[in-house]
C-alpha cells in the first residue's frame, strides 16, 4: 500500500508533507508500548467494501491505522445507475492493547481520485464508536464541491480533525472494538453533470487514515 501523502494544491502551502500536523499526541511516556498494541482482527460489511477487497496496517509508532479500499467507487450522471451515487463501508477493528491505556480517534485523512462536474458534490462521512459504548459517537464530515480543478480530476487529500470536545476513548482494562461506518455520497444540482469518486491507481482506490490519541487510564 502506498503511504506518501498527495496534498491538493489549496492544502500544500497550509500543510507541507515535510511538517506534519500537530495532533496533541500525550509524552511517549504516557503512551504504550508499540509492542502491546495489537491489530488481532478486522471484519468489513457494506457495498463499499466486498470481501477481500480491503487492506488494514498499523504505524511502526502505533498512532496511524491505514484502511485501503480497492471497491469504493462512486458515481453519478446520465447513464449510471442510481445506486451507485453512494457507497458505504462498516469496519470492525479489534484492538489489543495494555489495560491502563485507552485512545481515541483525532482526525482522519482521506485519499484517492475525484472527477466532479460543476452541480456535483461528493461528501464523505465517518462516524466513530466503541461496542463498548455504542450511544456515544463522534462524525467526521468533509466535502468536494465540483468545477474548477476537480473537473479535470485531481488526486486529493482531504482532513477532518475531531474537536477535543468530541473526543471518546476507547474502555479501560479491556481490549477496544473500534467500530468505523464510512459513506461517500455523490449529489447533483444539474442532470446532465458528471461525477466520480473513484480509483487512479490500480493499487488503492481510496485510502482511510486514523489518527490515535493515547492516554493512561485514571487511578
Amino acid at each position: 500500500m502506498r503511504s506518501a501523502l498527495f496534498l491538493v494544491p489549496g492544502l500544500v502551502a497550509a500543510i507541507p508533507t515535510a511538517q506534519q500536523p500537530d495532533f496533541g499526541f500525550v509524552s511517549s511516556g504516557d503512551k504504550p508500548d508499540p509492542n502491546q498494541v495489537q491489530i488481532t482482527g478486522a471484519s468489513f460489511s457494506g457495498n463499499g467494501c466486498p470481501q477481500g477487497s480491503v487492506s488494514t496496517s498499523l504505524s511502526a509508532d502505533q498512532t496511524v491505522i491505514t484502511f485501503g479500499f480497492d471497491k469504493f467507487q462512486t458515481y453519478i450522471g446520465p447513464g449510471y445507475d442510481p445506486t451507485l451515487k453512494t457507497k458505504n463501508c462498516q469496519l470492525h477493528l479489534n484492538l489489543k492493547y495494555p489495560g491502563g491505556f485507552q485512545f481515541a480517534v483525532v482526525e482522519s485523512t482521506y485519499h484517492g481520485y475525484a472527477q466532479l462536474d460543476t452541480g456535483v458534490t461528493g461528501t464523505f462521512y465517518s462516524t466513530y464508536f466503541f461496542s463498548q459504548d455504542a450511544g456515544a459517537t463522534t462524525t467526521t464530515q468533509t466535502t468536494i464541491s465540483g468545477g474548477g480543478q476537480w473537473a479535470a480530476g485531481q488526486v486529493y487529500t482531504k482532513q477532518d480533525q475531531v474537536p477535543t470536545a468530541s473526543y471518546i476513548y476507547s474502555p479501560c482494562g479491556a481490549n477496544g472494538i473500534l467500530n468505523i461506518n464510512n459513506r461517500i455520497a455523490l449529489t447533483s444540482r444539474n442532470n446532465t453533470a458528471m461525477g466520480e469518486v473513484t480509483d487512479d491507481d490500480a493499487t488503492v482506490a481510496f485510502t482511510h487514515q486514523i489518527h490515535l490519541q493515547w492516554k493512561a487510564c485514571k487511578k
